[in-house]
């Protein structure tokens, strides 16, 4: 099995030895953890939701997993053995998450890096966000920043499987060779293993990708990085068919 490369001092660590002739494409991103860090956000969020039943508040353990899951999964994960789950559903129906909204901290550099991309290479969103997606988007004027934006509602199987990958590549007309996807999640890793894509693990040592990317300001680095090798490497288990 091939050595996966850590970050080196400059930000970017290539990936050695690949194939030839690939061409980028489409450059693929994540929401929480790598467009923005909405740690406290999330936490301030779902322990409105755990107060207002007298559950213990968040975790390291559970702020983990609210941090790269969709909203349901983290409900059912937060409550599981709960006697009146409608209750907690009709709860969130009234609760606004607008407020928690300028609490999430934009990841530094990222719109130099967009600027970057754009118009040569597409950008996409895929994230297991849900209702609030496009309203984080606008607040924080990056709306017009994606040329498409996937959520968790626009599928009905929502990341690690690789369905918003698949709308992706419907949409622009890619093949998983030609997609690097930017995550921070072991979520991610196993999307973009699902999707046969290439990650790129942003600020998260401990997940195996052939790229590491320590801040967007070494964006253009990575790019000259993926494109010099020539190739995106390949999933190790390819991806999942339809």
């Amino acid at each position: 099995m091939r050595s996966i490369p850590r970050t080196h001092s400059a930000g970017v660590a290539p990936a050695p030895g690949a194939g030839k002739n690939a061409v980028l494409k489409l450059v693929g991103f994540d929401c929480d953890g790598v467009l923005f860090d909405s740690r406290q956000a999330n936490i301030a969020f779902y322990n409105v939701i755990l107060e207002n039943f007298g559950r213990p508040l968040l975790s390291e353990e559970a702020t983990d997993y609210v941090h790269s899951h969709t909203f349901r999964e983290s409900l059912d994960y937060l409550f599981r053995g709960f006697p009146d789950f409608a209750a907690v559903l009709e709860f969130c129906r009234t609760l606004d998450y607008r407020p928690f909204i300028p609490m999430m901290q934009e990841e530094p550099h990222l719109r130099e890096f967009l600027r970057y991309l754009r118009p040569r290479f597409k950008t996409a969103l895929a994230t297991n966000r849900t209702t609030t997606t496009r309203a984080v988007l606008e607040h924080h004027l990056l709306a017009d920043q994606f040329d498409l934006v996937v959520c968790a509602l626009d599928v009905s199987r929502p990341k690690p499987h690789p369905e918003s990958f698949w709308r992706l590549r419907d949409h622009f007309g890619v093949e998983p060779h030609e997609v690097i996807y930017i995550g921070d999640s072991q979520v991610d890793q196993e999307f973009a293993a699902n999707a046969g894509v290439t990650l790129v693990a942003y600020r998260n040592r401990h997940l195996e990708a052939p790229y590491h990317l320590n801040s967007f300001a070494d964006g253009p680095s990575l790019i000259t990085a993926v494109l010099r090798d020539a190739n995106l490497p390949p999933s190790a288990t390819g991806p999942l068919q339809r």
